[in-house]
């Protein structure tokens, strides 16, 4: 595959898992590529060993859906949120419950680590994002500034900004630690579901219930492309570990593969049964995995020609 030009590259369903006995919400990729966690509405988070092709643990605690999952970057925590209105931390390999971090009001919808694990981000429908380290039992910071219920977060890779979306219809960037955002993006006109920004900092992209992706330009706050191949909303966009792809996936069960840069439609993919609620990649970007309404995750890899 060219590195100068976007090419369709083939991407083939491997695997997939079905232990999970309701929609699954999130998936995360460890560190290494060999683990898979995966939160659910079954109101538990799973965790794959996909070298031994086996369901190493599943980790009982929350007391309602398992919302959004996250992996420290660097070693082997797994952050999961739940409608419980907490963020349970787990041991990746052992599934032991490290520590039970509550604050929110509400439902806590999102989760993110900053590139170094030093700092974990809630966003909730209590309208706030709340900032944590990971051995701390009470939060650091609380940012508000949305109107609505806080949907998705992310962090910039040097650690230095959070992204935020809604259901305010905006998306947020904020310094870390300063009470007013340093912008607020503009465009979407419905719910924010989901925000990733790229590998190199210089671009964000967000996913909407309106069934567009935009991609903006990090440093200006300008629009760059506005994606509507989708047929339903978007619920997740994540960029590639290199930066060339986005990958979508939407309530029209698809999941779509873009050119970074352009925006060009590069593949769709099919085989869910019900909406794309999240993906995944591996660290070597050579397969991804996918988490439906269908109680599946799929696990996805490159084939180039």
């Amino acid at each position: 595959m060219s590195a100068s030009q976007p090419q369709a590259p083939t991407w083939v369903c491997v695997q997939t898992l079905t232990h999970h006995r309701s929609w699954v919400r999130s998936v995360a990729f460890s560190p290494n590529g060999q683990f898979l966690a995966s939160g659910s509405g079954d109101k538990t988070v799973k965790v794959w060993d996909l070298k031994k092709g086996i369901l190493l643990h599943t980790l009982t605690g929350h007391t309602s859906w398992v919302r959004s999952l996250a992996i420290r970057p660097k070693g082997q925590i797994v952050a999961s949120t739940s409608n419980d209105q907490t963020i349970k931390l787990w041991h990746l390999q052992t599934g032991k419950l490290l520590k039970n971090l509550t604050g929110h009001s509400d439902w806590v919808r999102a989760v993110a680590f900053s590139s170094n694990g030093h700092i974990i981000a809630s966003g909730s429908h209590d309208k706030t994002i709340k900032l944590w380290h990971p051995n701390a039992d009470q939060s650091l910071h609380t940012l508000t500034g949305h109107s609505h219920w806080v949907l998705a977060v992310a962090f910039s890779p040097n650690g230095q900004l959070l992204a935020s979306g809604s259901k305010d219809q905006d998306i947020r960037l904020w310094p870390l630690y300063r009470q007013e955002p340093s912008r607020i993006l503009s465009g979407h006109t419905d719910d924010v579901l989901s925000v990733a920004i790229h590998p190199m900092g210089q671009l964000l992209a967000s996913g909407s219930a309106d069934g567009t992706i935009k991609i903006w330009e990090m440093d200006s706050g300008k629009l760059l492309h506005t994606l509507t191949e989708h047929s339903g909303a978007v619920n997740c966009v994540v960029f590639s570990p290199n930066g060339k792809a986005l990958a979508s996936g939407s309530q029209d069960k698809t999941i779509k593969l873009w050119h970074s840069a352009t925006g060009k439609l590069l593949s769709s993919l099919t085989g869910h049964l019900g909406g794309v609620w999240s993906v995944a990649f591996s660290p070597n970007g050579q397969a991804f995995a996918s988490g439906s309404w269908d109680e599946t995750i799929k696990i996805w890899q490159l084939r180039c020609s």
